[in-house]
């Protein structure tokens, strides 16, 4: 078993004003000399933890961690129903990370991270391949509409008690549509009802995987799971934001970027085939299927991850 590398405390942080009120928290661990290396968390809205630190060798990489607007440290934190979420879209979020590259005065990282991680670095990297030197990608999704309805509908056909409770907490077919509406109540009671209703579908859906743990998703403070459940509403809602399958329509912008996709072949909530067909449209990109993994990762999932980045670390980035 491959262990996490040993735990580190950034030697900067701060908040960055990114524009529509917002200010991004921002840490920087490891080698002020190393490689650097940004850390893109999923959710969206989970945001970062000091755990995430170890992923990056600390005497080789400058890892820079992040938390996405409105989640974790940044502010207005999403769980305060004042925050204003027409100022939280993809678009937005990209425009972040390249603020906080120049900010740092980066000239090109590494990124790293997963599910809805890896649809936000994808469409970074489409955006600004001249700034990305590698990628390692785990749990691949693209926030396709297609991949949205599996997650919220169609793997619903393997959990149907979890699923009626879920798609009971709402009045509508277009189940995520109208948690999002819930979200947005001016009734506390029932916005904190629809994030519990949501969060015990999260779990549902990996609870059969290996390492699935019980409460893996809804057992997190209150204030972080409201913002969580309100900004995955509003994206996946609104699509992300993304033409239907842009991200692998444009992969070929990856051209000459090495990357490496690792995907448990378990993994309920984000099916292998996304990942099969973004290493099959990416020229530069190698595809682990890991046999014991799910969403929730395994052992050899990590082995995977980690072998990527120390192999990596050797190849210097101007």
């Amino acid at each position: 078993m491959t262990d996490p590398c040993p735990p580190t405390e950034p030697y900067d942080h701060g908040m960055l004003d990114v524009g529509d009120g917002n200010q991004v928290y921002w840490e920087t661990c490891g080698n002020p000399d190393g490689k650097p290396a940004l850390m893109v968390h999923g959710g969206p809205g989970s945001g970062c933890s000091a755990n995430m630190r170890r992923a990056f060798d600390p005497d080789r990489y400058r890892a820079v961690l992040f938390d996405q607007r409105g989640c974790g440290r940044s502010t207005p934190h999403a769980s305060d129903p004042a925050t204003d979420m027409s100022v939280n879209t993809t678009e937005h979020l990209i425009a972040d990370m390249e603020l906080l590259r120049e900010h740092l005065g980066i000239e090109r990282w590494l990124l790293r991270g997963g599910s809805w991680g890896s649809t936000l670095m994808l469409a970074y990297a489409q955006r600004y391949p001249e700034r990305v030197s590698e990628m390692v990608i785990a749990s691949v999704t693209t926030t396709r509409r297609s991949e949205i309805d599996w997650l919220y509908r169609g793997v619903g056909r393997f959990f149907p008690e979890a699923w009626e409770r879920f798609r009971a907490g709402v009045a509508d077919d277009d189940v995520v549509a109208a948690y999002a509406r819930l979200m947005e109540s001016p009734d506390a009671s029932v916005r904190a009802k629809a994030a519990v209703d949501w969060m015990a579908w999260e779990d549902a859906v990996i609870s059969a995987e290996p390492n699935g743990r019980r409460g893996t998703y809804s057992d997190r403070p209150p204030a972080a799971m409201m913002a969580f459940v309100r900004i995955c509403a509003h994206y996946f809602s609104h699509g992300a934001w993304l033409e239907e399958g842009v991200l692998l329509r444009d992969a070929g912008r990856l051209a000459g970027i090495p990357g490496v996709l690792v995907h448990g072949r378990l993994d309920m909530s984000c099916p292998v085939d996304t990942a099969w067909e973004l290493a099959n449209a990416w020229p530069d990109a190698t595809l682990h299927v890991v046999e014991d993994s799910g969403h929730t990762g395994s052992d050899t999932m990590r082995e995977h991850l980690r072998t990527a980045l120390d192999t990596f670390a050797a190849i210097p980035s101007p």
